[in-house]
């Protein structure tokens, strides 16, 4: 059964909102100097160098061979980093980074129903609703698009954000269900799976990274090491300790964060539909997960 959380993880969660709100803006600044192949790889590949150096330096070593285990950690490498890492990149090519964020938005609800038939984390009717809400605004920010199919890249990048999302989500399901396993491992074997998928596709399309100047350069490192690596093991953690659905809080932050640092920093346009979808997706996560956040209000 799912634990109750406790304020390490409410700690946990708060931190990741401000770590992913922001990485979409640093998505974009490593996407002045490389393509996104590159950034997607280098992001994967640093991150999974960190923490297997984090294995060596604390004693960890590699589950014994199990095909249970080995499968589950493939499944979620590829959905967890492989392929979102890719298709992020791509579609931060066409679109603001303030709508690669608030994608991510769409996460819990598409969690929710997975987790009602996956896991041990029942849907029922103010959940419903609140996903139906959440949709509805969902549709709302990436309705304009889908009307333009065929139009150019910037709808087929927008699905692509989207489609990301749909990766996270079953990813969180397969954590989840993922065999017992320490976080720490878990997370760098997945980043691992992610970098060998990605590498030779890196080096067959953009070829071998070089030094392309100081912002696009420490952007790129900078991804790799912290909402990809340190954030994967933080993301790994609670919901092994918390559940998936649980984890879903953090994307109350992550639209918002992603929209102030891309008005802010990147000086970019916010058109009308992006606060309208976010209010509709914030109050259709708000009611889905009501009693956590009551819990929350009344143990502060």
């Amino acid at each position: 059964m799912v634990q109750q959380p406790d304020y390490r993880d409410w700690s946990g969660v708060i931190s990741l909102g401000l770590i992913w709100g922001g990485t979409f803006m640093v998505v974009a600044m490593a996407l002045d100097g490389y393509g996104p192949v590159t950034v997607a790889t280098a992001r994967t590949t640093l991150g999974a160098v960190t923490l297997l150096i984090l294995m060596a330096a604390t004693g960890r070593r590699l589950p014994a061979p199990s095909p249970a285990l080995w499968g589950s950690t493939i499944v979620i490498g590829v959905l967890s980093t492989a392929l979102p890492f890719l298709l992020l990149s791509w579609g931060q090519q066409y679109v603001a980074s303030a709508f690669a964020g608030l994608s991510m938005a769409a996460i819990p609800l598409m969690v929710l129903p997975l987790a009602h038939f996956f896991s041990d984390e029942p849907m029922n009717a103010r959940r419903l609703f609140g996903v139906t809400l959440g949709f509805s605004g969902a549709l709302i920010l990436i309705g304009p698009g889908l009307a333009q199919i065929g139009q150019g890249a910037e709808p087929l990048a927008q699905l692509a954000c989207v489609g990301a999302a749909l990766c996270y989500s079953v990813a969180s399901i397969f954590t989840r269900r993922c065999p017992p396993i320490d976080p720490v491992t878990l997370a760098a074997l997945t980043l691992v799976v992610g970098a060998i998928i990605l590498l030779p596709i890196m080096l067959i399309s953009e070829g071998i990274p070089r030094w392309e100047g100081t912002r696009p350069g420490l952007a790129i490192v900078g991804l790799g090491l912290v909402p990809t690596a340190f954030a994967t093991l933080l993301r790994v953690s609670i919901i092994r300790s918390a559940g998936s659905v649980f984890l879903t809080l953090v994307n109350y932050q992550v639209p918002i964060w992603s929209m102030i640092f891309g008005a802010w920093i990147l000086s970019e346009a916010l058109p009308l539909r992006f606060y309208i979808a976010l209010s509709m997706i914030l109050t259709g996560l708000a009611i889905s997960q009501w009693f956590s956040l009551k819990k929350l209000l009344t143990e502060r």
